[in-house]
Formats: C-alpha cells, structure tokens, sequence
C-alpha cells in the first residue's frame, strides 16, 4: 500500500448550520437541492438500517479500490496502523459522518463492532457505506445512524477491495461526495449537500418546511388538495395570515 492516499482533517462548518439543517429532512434537501441546480444529490445504494435515525454532518470519506497486487500487500496488515481504514476514524471530531465509497462490494466489511463503538465513542453520528460492514446485530445497538448496502461476517480485506484514501473526493455509489460535504440522513435516505450552497438550502428549505406544516395543517381538516398543496393563490394569502398569527 506504498502509493496509499491520506489527507489532512476536513473543513467543518458553522454549528448553526448543522443544527438547522437537522430540521429539514432529506425529502426535503433532496427536493430544494434540486431546484438549486443539483440533480440527484440521494446515495442510492446504502439503505436505512437503524430506524428513526436522524442525522446531519460533515463528510470524513474513505475511498477502497479494487485489490491490485503490486498495490496491496497482504503482509503489512501484520501492523494495524497500516491498516488505512483506521485512519479516516482518527479524524472524528462530535457530529461527522464517515461516507465510504466501498464500490458495492458485499463480501467485505468495512467496519466492525469494535471500531464503529471507537466512532461512537469519538463523537460520530452516522455512517453510510456503499457496502457492508460486520457485527452488524451489535453494530445497530450503539446509537449511531448506520445506511448501508448489506451486512457480512467478512473483515475489510477479505475479498476483492482495499482502503486506498482518506478525505478526498470519492463516488459512493457514483454520487459524489467531497470531504466535508454535508449529509442529511433518515428513513428515507441519505442526502449529499455541497458545503457551499448549505446556506442557500437551509433558507429554502426553512421556507419549505413552514408552508408544509400550514398546508398539512389545512389538509388534516378537510382542505382540498387542489387548494393546499401547493399553495395556490388563494391559499398564499391565508398563509401568510396564519404565520402572522403564529409570529413567524
């Protein structure tokens, strides 16, 4: 693993970012991102597999590539802070998310018991993986959020893949997630948001979420459809009457 890649800490944002973004949900990401120019920001792949699990944070990314001979050497493996895996954890500070473009594989386990209880006990919140991890049945029990393509009784190593980068760019499941990127993941998925339209997102989808709340308000009481979802005219000015009401 000689031409291995590890890079320095990531770039974290305002805490008040993070916290707001926690309100919206990736529905809601997904659909604001969209309208602000990104596509399809969903890690298709990597399911929810805790659930009721919420959770935003920055990006730390682990990248595997396909095993290559004269790239892995088996033997090194005999001194475990050669193990790159490891690495992208000694950067966990309170609320990150470890992203790992793990190419889909299903016979390798990227993490395991012991070393997602480190995460946890770090400060980690939520791991997605386009792949599998191990111990899974002890790995659900720690309190993170875990969105993930299968589980395996296989350690990292054991088939076709090896960890080659800490904190670059990755495709995780061909979506692409840069380091320090936000993620915004529950039930429905998780959700890739680039650090610099966050801002631009949170007042969207702030926006989004109030007039969601008037219009299931309006439904749940008998309000058409038509009327209320989207706000037609007519039910803008009744809206806005409410937030008045509500001194939003």
């Amino acid at each position: 693993m000689s031409n291995a890649i590890q890079t320095p800490d990531i770039q974290r944002p305002p805490k008040s970012l993070v916290e707001g973004l926690a309100e919206i949900g990736s529905a809601t990401a997904a659909g604001e991102l969209y309208r602000l120019g990104i596509r399809d920001p969903h890690i298709r792949g990597p399911i929810p597999r805790t659930p009721g699990a919420s959770v935003v944070g920055p990006a730390l990314t682990l990248q595997f590539m396909p095993k290559r001979e004269d790239q892995y050497n088996v033997d090194e493996y005999a001194d475990p802070e050669k193990q790159l895996h490891r690495h992208v954890l000694y950067h966990t500070q309170p609320g990150d998310v470890v992203v790992v473009d793990a190419r889909g594989d299903l016979g390798s386990g990227v993490f395991g018991e012991m070393m997602l209880t480190y995460f946890k006990g770090a400060g980690g919140v939520g791991v997605v993986i386009d792949g599998c991890i191990r111990d899974f049945p002890k790995a659900k029990e720690l309190g993170l959020g875990l969105w993930l393509k299968g589980a395996t009784p296989n350690f990292h190593t054991q088939t076709n893949i090896f960890p080659f980068a800490v904190n670059v760019p990755i495709a995780c499941n061909n979506v692409l997630v840069m380091p320090g990127d936000l993620i915004v993941a529950d039930d429905d998925g998780a959700v890739v948001v680039p650090i610099a339209l966050a801002p631009e997102l949170l007042k969207k989808a702030s926006q989004h979420v109030e007039w969601e709340e008037f219009s299931q308000l309006r439904l749940s009481q008998g309000g058409h459809l038509r009327k209320y979802y989207p706000l037609s005219a007519e039910a803008q000015a009744e809206y806005e009457e409410w937030r008045k009401a509500q001194n939003k």
